[in-house]
């Protein structure tokens, strides 16, 4: 690769001019092929010693968190392309290796069982439990990797940072990205936009309204807000992991580490310490951007300090085998900016908020932190107050109320201080970030902007139905795809276990609804004993080349990586013992799939088109139990 030539590459493109269905080519500079010198018209780079490369995408996604990656995934998946920009070395934002904290959502560890989140989000941690039971941070890391390379309309650029906008009146033109380590700016022309950075990065460069900080309870009217409007937030927290030896493991603490005090643990529980403590948080009272860095140095320094006093005020003899083998050095940000749209989530909608737009649902307590954290040691560390049920939230605080083609997902969505503190968990910007990417895909397509979009009620039953589709949770809504023939078919069995009937793998919902303990109070699957089938009947053949099956996955338990072993307690670390393991499609004789192995909850298969009155699913095994569960049958043609 010469230094003198301008790099054109347009994603979704190869340089000989191949159709956009073309795989992509991740942008390694070798990969690239330089198309004509500067002398020949290409633009020259800003900076001289950075090449410059063009991209031109359908999407946008800044920020590799979870909600990133699921923006970008489910955007990808609809047909549209993306490039998605990182600005670490790896994705996932809080819950990679680079911070390794767990992923919560709306069942609340175990605090509100059934309702775990379902989705993209669901396929992920399916995968990490199959594949990765020794519980590596590093290992899931590599999953969302490959998740992301996997995809042929993802263009993935790690390392690199959005700094600027440009702009054509109320939309985004094109923004530009820099990555220092291959010594590229990259120029990315797309239509639509979505900002997953968190601090709103995107947003900020584009012109975007937004807020920091606590509104006033009178703005709202909410009742846990504030009686003054401040810059308060969230703190940040920094944590470790520790692992027992076989001999002693002295510890001497730096002489920059706080001093801690018994007094200063008083509403501060310390009993495990194999994975460190979210209450070590600071900085809320400061700018969590512009002093990240101080920030991160009065994290380190109660970090140790705390871990000192474990290892050398007295009070734990058993931790005298124990060594540190792991801190965070970079901050885990709960809070900075929230990018304004046209509705503002609040405390009222998370207690009885019903929207005709809704895509996604949230359900973590309202957990709000004192700003300054671990210096106010007469406080508890947090105050946390339950919604009465999950919730939903809409697509219109999903987009820019003043930039035209900007979408957001993440904690940065509008809402209220206080609403955030429920919707800022990773599995909730998750399940946003998938609703956000599908919602862009769409707008793509129809060429519309995400006010448009939410503004016409059928293009928002569009974007529910696709959603519902792809194992995204709406409350209280099912499937009405009119394209489903699986819907006007009589169901039979092999037999039915309880309330469990047969019929109800039509019947629109893909998860029961729970009692407090987790129990179905509302059954929306079939349950047969092994082996066993189900079969769907036409009156009238119907043509037939898809089959989607949704099958249990055990939403009753808790299912995150995590380095505390009180939470991986309640994980299962491998296939979920509820899921079809071994399972056929056949049309009469006709064996149109076979499966073996299988381990995750949604499952698609395309074969060619046939014309039958009848399908039927074998299930010969589960992956753990003498009973098959199914949740639901589709069928397209």
């Amino acid at each position: 690769m010469m230094g003198g030539y301008s790099l054109v590459v347009l994603a979704g493109e190869s340089a000989s001019g191949q159709s956009p269905q073309a795989p992509l080519v991740p942008p390694a500079p070798d990969r690239f092929t330089p198309i004509a010198p500067h002398t020949a018209g290409a633009p020259a780079s800003p900076e001289p010693h950075m090449r410059l490369v063009d991209l031109r995408t359908d999407v946008l996604v800044a920020g590799g968190g979870l909600a990133g990656v699921c923006a970008a995934l489910s955007a990808a998946r609809h047909g549209a392309r993306v490039v998605l920009v990182q600005d670490r070395s790896r994705l996932g934002g809080n819950s990679s290796s680079e911070v390794k904290m767990h992923v919560v959502g709306a069942n609340n560890h175990t605090g509100r069982p059934g309702w775990r989140d379902s989705g993209i989000i669901e396929e992920l941690r399916l995968d990490d439990a199959a594949n990765n039971p020794h519980r590596s941070f590093e290992m899931w890391d590599l999953l969302l990797y490959d998740k992301v390379m996997s995809e042929p309309n993802i263009t993935l650029l790690l390392e690199t940072a959005v700094y600027s906008v440009e702009k054509s009146g109320d939309s985004i033109r094109r923004v530009m990205a820099r990555c220092d380590k291959s010594e590229h700016l990259y120029r990315i022309e797309a239509e639509m936009f979505c900002d997953c950075t968190g601090d709103s990065r995107l947003g900020i460069e584009a012109g975007a309204d937004f807020r920091t900080g606590r509104e006033a309870r009178s703005e709202f009217q909410e009742p846990l807000a504030p009686e003054k409007a401040d810059g308060d937030t969230l703190g940040s927290s920094i944590l470790f992991t520790s692992k027992r030896f076989r001999r002693k493991v002295p510890f001497t603490a730096p002489q920059w580490a706080r001093k801690i005090t018994k007094e200063q643990l008083i509403h501060r529980k310390i009993d495990t310490w194999e994975y460190g403590y979210w209450w070590v948080e600071w900085g809320g009272d400061f700018d969590t951007i512009a002093d990240n860095e101080r920030i991160r140095f009065e994290l380190l320094s109660i970090t140790l300090g705390v871990w000192d006093y474990i290892k050398n005020s007295g009070d734990f003899p058993d931790s005298a085998n124990w060594g540190m083998d792991w801190i965070g050095m970079m901050p885990g940000k709960r809070g900075s900016r929230r990018l304004l749209g046209d509705h503002i989530l609040t405390q009222q909608d998370l207690f009885a908020g019903k929207f005709e737009d809704a895509v996604a649902i949230g359900g973590w307590p309202l957990d709000d932190h004192p700003p300054a954290g671990f210096d106010k040691p007469e406080l508890k560390p947090n105050v946390a107050i339950r919604t009465p049920e999950v919730y939903n939230i809409p697509l219109r605080a999903l987009y820019s109320r003043n930039v035209r083609n900007l979408f957001m997902a993440g904690r940065n969505i509008s809402a209220t201080h206080v609403a955030f503190t429920s919707a800022r968990v990773m599995a909730t910007c998750a399940v946003i970030g998938q609703a956000a990417g599908a919602a862009a895909a769409q707008c793509v397509e129809k060429s519309i902007t995400p006010r448009a979009l939410a503004a016409d009620a059928k293009q928002v039953r569009r974007l529910q139905q696709t959603l519902l589709r792809d194992d995204q949770t709406i409350k209280g809504m099912g499937n009405e795809d009119a394209l489903d023939h699986a819907r006007t078919a009589r169901v039979s069995a092999s037999g039915e276990l309880g309330k469990a009937k047969a019929a109800l793998v039509i019947d629109g919902h893909t998860r029961d609804i729970p009692d407090a303990h987790g129990d179905p109070v509302e059954f929306h699957h079939w349950e047969g004993q092994l082996p066993a089938w189900l079969q769907l009947d036409w009156p009238e053949a119907k043509q037939i080349r898809e089959i989607q099956l949704t099958f249990d996955t055990g939403f009753k338990r808790e299912l995150t990586l995590s380095a505390q072993d009180s939470v991986s307690a309640h994980v299962i670390r491998e296939p979920q013992p509820e899921t079809v393991r071994d399972y056929r499609v056949k049309a009469g004789d006709k064996v149109l799939v076979s499966v073996n192995g299988n381990h995750q909850r949604l499952n698609r298969h395309r074969f060619e088109p046939i014309r039958t009155n009848s399908l039927r699913v074998e299930v010969d095994a589960a992956n753990g139990g003498d009973e098959a569960r199914i949740f639901e049958i589709r069928c397209y043609s």
